[in-house]
């Protein structure tokens, strides 16, 4: 399958899924939307819908946005564009990053990643898989990001819990503390 097509499913999927998942756009009760200064957004219940305003580092918006709402465990997925990330590779023989920046216009086929605490503020782990001009797949753990276009997001919260993060030495990464 080629990398358009790879693209486009992704579109269709998140459409199909967030038709699925939520109910049609409408002044109903219980919708509020939100706004920070480097984004927008509309909370369904535990879900927001998060848009990131143009030109704004990305990893740094979506940090905010969970600041700002006191979001302390959840997930986040969405698509956008950028024209500059730095992709960071752990290397478990040295238990350090690599980071590599890239620059030029790439789509954000698909952005991944966790909402928790560490050592009392906010966690955001995120992966992401880039596509350049010339329909190349870059992928890795995101540090920063410039947004160059559209930037949308669904985080879905885990409401009434606090997931931890403690740094393991053993394998040299923030890994999840259930015994807290």
């Amino acid at each position: 399958m080629g990398y358009k097509a790879l693209i486009i499913l992704n579109i269709v999927l998140l459409a199909v899924i967030a038709r699925l998942v939520f109910k049609p756009l409408s002044p109903a009760p219980g919708i509020r939307v939100w706004e920070g200064e480097t984004w927008t957004a509309a909370q369904y219940g535990s879900r927001y819908i998060l848009s990131i305003k143009n030109h704004s580092e990305l990893a740094s918006a979506i940090t905010s946005f969970a600041k700002a709402r006191g979001i302390t465990s959840g997930s986040i997925y969405g698509i956008g564009a950028v024209n500059s990330a730095t992709l960071r590779f752990f290397d478990p023989s040295t238990k350090k990053y690599i980071d590599k920046t890239f620059d030029g216009q790439m789509e954000i086929a698909n952005l991944t990643g966790n909402i928790a605490m560490k050592d009392g503020g906010d966690l955001i782990h995120l992966h992401v898989t880039l596509g350049t001009r010339d329909y190349q797949a870059l992928a890795g753990h995101l540090l920063a990001a410039s947004l160059s276009g559209a930037g949308e997001f669904v985080v879905e919260t885990i409401p009434g819990i606090e997931l931890e993060k403690n740094f393991d030495k053993n394998i040299g990464l923030n890994l999840y503390n259930f015994k807290k």
